[in-house]
């Protein structure tokens, strides 16, 4: 009886301390920014490494996804908005195990006024709201899947001539928004390509309301990224389908809000705009 109880005994013990031995250890969360000073219309590239769930992060009072990466590190590209006021800020990232807060700091990109005297056939067009509702929601996608690779090409041939960030005046009234891409001169009919492999999410035109941005193409790339192509003449994209880098989606036009023919074209993370000459020839 004493032999019985002896061995109930020890095989208690091993098992009351076989949990602890066996224990794996918590996580050490890592977070890697690339360049912590940007200027207004820029963007920080945050990384988390050695966590198992997936971070949150905080910017500005706004949370921003973090995606999975092949690595199995999280990544997010944080947009700094146009009109934010240059100073310090900080970047959270937060686990269930700890967080990491990182000191920024965003620049002054010193755009100008840009004043714009529009045809009086085209001085009255206001958005529409379908037109509003329609691009606000493609912008806003963050698809999980990494759809790019590889640089990012520029869109159409031609002169750049009109910077993002720029503040615009209309008919010498006072400045009500800046410009959230950059405008690519070129002759009607020009060929348009994708920037990057993507899903295109919007094909909008005049015909169904489009009145300020013209015939439109949004292309979600994944991951928060979008692009946006605005006063097409044309459209050959197809909503919903997939689309390859250099693939022709439309021809340059002069449909919307558009002093001559050229093309807008904008870059938007998590729906904000950023320069899009941070992608042009570039990979991320």
């Amino acid at each position: 009886m004493i032999r019985i109880l002896s061995i109930f005994l020890l095989s208690f013990t091993l098992a009351a301390y076989t949990p602890f031995v066996h224990a794996a250890s918590p996580d050490t969360l890592r977070v890697d920014v690339t360049e912590t000073s940007r200027a207004q219309g820029q963007f920080f590239t945050v990384r988390a490494t050695a966590t198992r769930s997936a971070p949150s992060l905080w910017f500005m009072e706004r949370t921003y996804t973090m995606f999975l990466q092949p690595d199995s590190s999280w990544k997010a590209m944080v947009p700094v908005e146009n009109l934010t006021k240059p100073g310090t800020y900080a970047l959270l990232v937060r686990t269930t195990t700890g967080e990491k807060k990182i000191p920024v700091r965003v620049n002054p990109n010193n755009r100008k006024i840009q004043y714009i005297t529009l045809d009086p056939s085209k001085k009255g067009l206001r958005a529409t709201e379908i037109e509003k509702m329609r691009v606000k929601t493609a912008l806003l996608t963050e698809s999980p899947d990494k759809l790019y690779s590889g640089v990012f090409l520029r869109p159409a041939p031609g002169r750049t001539s009109s910077l993002f960030g720029l503040k615009r005046s209309y008919n010498g009234r006072p400045v009500e928004s800046y410009h959230k891409g950059i405008d690519i001169s070129a002759p009607q009919g020009t060929p348009v390509k994708s920037t990057a492999d993507g899903r295109v999410v919007l094909c909008g035109t005049v015909r169904e309301g489009f009145q300020v941005h013209g015939n439109t193409v949004i292309i979600d790339h994944g991951q928060g990224l979008t692009s946006i192509y605005m006063h097409l003449n044309t459209i050959s994209a197809i909503e919903g389908s997939p689309v390859r880098k250099g693939e022709v989606i439309g021809t340059v036009g002069h449909t919307g809000i558009s002093t001559a023919p050229h093309l807008h074209w904008g870059t938007y993370l998590y729906g904000i705009s950023v320069d899009p000459q941070l992608f042009e020839g570039r990979q991320y």
